[in-house]
């Protein structure tokens, strides 16, 4: 049968349900992913591979057309059951299994469900993407596969992983002394419940839940943090009830946004500086890394505390692998994604939590008080562009700003002493984006709205 090539992404395979992907098409697709693996990992031995999924309504029948798959194909199938994104890396990791395959639509509407899937190595999960193999199993999955399995496949059940990932989390940070601190937390009845819970069943605090159920219509809210009108409600929350700090992951769980005591929703260049600043005092010199779309703050606390800082793309997997190449110690990207070496360079949100409560707890002042002390620059927030000549747009930029310091890392990211700015496509939405920093936040401003209206005037 033929399936959409759209759907594999650059950093996963991700489509509509039943439309893209179904119970018949997955296992396609499954096939594709599992003979890959034998090929990067081993065919001469029987491989383990975590299977997961999330909450969504569709993933029950997806996971069991995976798994039956997987057993066919001769792999030891490790079933974990229901687990967020940061779990089952986790799982993959901690534990040294082969690889692992994840059936999620991360913050997607409803009607969206997808896979993540990743190989274990000695430096640290390989996230498959466009850079380390996708375009191979889209290929792959185009045409009629033909594979022998070696071994009878058998299914693992795998248990008490939160438990474990909360006890490893501790362990990283030295098993901190945490305050009893008043958290407000919105899963938006998805995954980041989860470990949350798991969280607090483990370190004091008064926990107050917002929509903690799990449902895949996601009666509350979309699950999606990056749109700020969705963590209104948590906002309210926070200021009602005199909370600390209000915590919103997206759908999957490996995105995760604070919200200060005041009811602000704090960038995650800023808790990417906080955190940085604080692995660097007992580990000096180690590299810090974040993605190149907002770097005034994090670059400059770096320096301050004699940290190395790289600078990646934009998008997970490449995070991972940079991190993968690198040996950074930490890594934050400005999307809420936050990615540890001691997690196999995956995301992982309970050292994040951790990390702010711990500093909190140890120096006694105000989330927003924090984020003041570390805070260098002034950021726009992204703007979306729904455009048709995103190419165009981007060479009259870069014409029109050509005077300043040009990167190309990802898009076009052109910087002046006391401002920048990152224009870039999307890798998953026919989109331009576009960030702005400054020192000053009257330059922030005054340079956003010059650059909208010459985007506007070029936009068809």
């Amino acid at each position: 049968m033929q399936i959409n090539s759209q759907i594999f992404k650059a950093y996963d395979i991700r489509g509509i349900y039943p439309t893209d992907i179904n119970e018949e098409n997955i296992a396609i697709v499954i096939k594709a992913i599992y003979v890959f693996f034998t090929e990067k990992i081993s065919n001469d031995r029987q491989l383990k591979v975590v299977l997961s999924y999330d909450m969504r309504l569709s993933g029950d029948s997806l996971f069991a057309v995976a798994k039956k798959t997987l057993v066919d194909l001769g792999a030891e199938v490790i079933d974990t059951g229901k687990l967020s994104t940061p779990s089952f890396y986790y799982t993959v990791s901690h534990y040294h299994y082969d690889c692992g395959i994840q059936i999620t639509a991360s913050h997607n509407p409803p009607q969206w469900n997808g896979l993540k899937f990743v190989i274990n190595s000695p430096k640290g999960l390989i996230k498959i993407g466009k850079s380390t193999g996708m375009d191979m199993i889209k290929e792959m999955s185009q045409k009629t596969i033909t594979y022998t399995p070696k071994y009878k496949g058998l299914l693992t059940p795998k248990n008490n992983i939160l438990p474990d990932e909360v006890k490893s989390s501790l362990q990283m940070l030295n098993n901190p002394t945490i305050k009893n601190f008043k958290i407000v937390a919105d899963p938006a009845n998805a995954m980041g419940a989860t470990y949350i819970e798991a969280l607090f069943n483990a370190v004091s605090a008064t926990l107050i839940k917002m929509n903690f159920d799990l449902d895949g219509n996601f009666p509350a809210h979309q699950p999606d943090p990056l749109d700020f009108t969705n963590l209104e409600s948590l906002q309210n929350r926070v200021i009602e009830e005199k909370a600390d700090l209000g915590l919103a992951p997206d759908g999957d769980g490996d995105r995760l946004f604070f919200i200060d005591e005041k009811g602000q929703v704090v960038s995650a260049s800023m808790i990417t500086a906080l955190v940085a600043r604080e692995f660097l005092k007992n580990n000096p010199g180690e590299t810090i890394l974040f993605d190149i779309r907002y770097i005034l703050t994090p670059s400059k606390i770096v320096e301050e505390n004699k940290g190395k800082s790289l600078i990646t793309k934009v998008g997970h997997a490449f995070i991972t692998e940079a991190l993968n190449a690198s040996g950074g110690i930490f890594a934050g990207e400005s999307s809420g994604h936050y990615f540890f070496r001691d997690t196999g360079n995956a995301e992982s949100q309970l050292p994040i939590i951790l990390t702010v409560l711990k500093v909190l707890s140890e120096e006694g002042k105000t989330l927003s008080e924090l984020v003041e002390e570390v805070r260098r620059s002034f950021e726009s927030g992204e703007t979306n562009f729904k455009v048709t000549n995103a190419n165009e747009i981007l060479e009259t930029i870069k014409n029109i700003y050509k005077d300043g310091e040009l990167s190309e890392i990802d898009g076009i990211s052109i910087s002046y002493n006391n401002w920048r700015f990152n224009m870039r496509t999307s890798n998953t939405e026919p989109l331009l984006r576009l960030n702005v920093e400054a020192l000053d936040k009257n330059v922030l401003d005054e340079k956003v709205k010059i650059l909208k209206d010459q985007i506007t005037n070029v936009a068809k």
